[in-house]
């Protein structure tokens, strides 16, 4: 989709790849700066980190899978349901998982989380509600259909945010998926109806 058809996510794309790259080679600072620490949050401090923590990124395979994923995804969305939509949901699902993040760690004052995963997560399952029998490829190899995905990745993180056993965020993704599904059930409850026929009927 070109740019003036879809400027919300090629300028959001933008802004996470510029801002991201200016702190992973020149100013780390910019990301010291922009972490989001529950435990300052909750105090009242750098209440804005909420949505900045999401255009940095910790190192640059993290800022290649979300902005890839942001890529495929959100012009497709932003086509699909609008501009002033599309940064509604992202800004959401940007708050939503940072707030989840901020409720589970807010005793801790040596965590700290960044990156736009939540952000990332609540598009691509919105462009999954509209598209639920489009490919999607995992570890751009293995062809599956987005329905399935999405059930297998919902189900992982689930499990996975229970373990504790690597340093990832899972609950920020499960938080961002699932604002994504809610926020078009609440905008445009006919997709829900549309995935759910489209469904069915590739079922039968």
């Amino acid at each position: 989709m070109p740019f003036s058809q879809t400027p919300a996510a090629w300028t959001l794309l933008g802004l996470i790849v510029v801002v991201s790259m200016l702190g992973l080679k020149a100013a780390p600072q910019l990301i010291e700066r922009n972490l989001l620490r529950p435990y300052q949050v909750v105090r009242g401090k750098s209440i804005g980190t909420l949505i900045t923590h999401g255009f940095v990124h910790a190192d640059f395979g993290h800022l290649l899978f979300n902005s890839l994923t942001l890529f495929f995804f959100g012009p497709k969305l932003e086509w699909d349901i609008g501009s002033s939509r599309f940064v509604l949901l992202y800004l959401i699902g940007l708050a939503v998982s940072g707030l989840g993040t901020v409720m589970k760690h807010r005793n801790d004052p040596a965590y700290a989380s960044l990156g736009a995963s939540g952000a990332i997560l609540a598009v691509l399952f919105a462009s999954i509600v509209y598209h639920p029998l489009d490919d999607i490829y995992l570890y751009f190899a293995i062809r599956i259909p987005a329905v399935l995905y999405a059930f297998g990745f919902l189900a992982y993180t689930w499990w996975a945010s229970k373990q504790n056993r690597d340093r990832i965020n899972h609950e920020a993704h499960l938080d961002g998926a699932l604002t994504g599904l809610i926020f078009v059930g609440v905008t445009d409850y006919d997709a829900w109806r549309h995935a759910f026929a489209t469904v069915a009927g590739a079922l039968n």
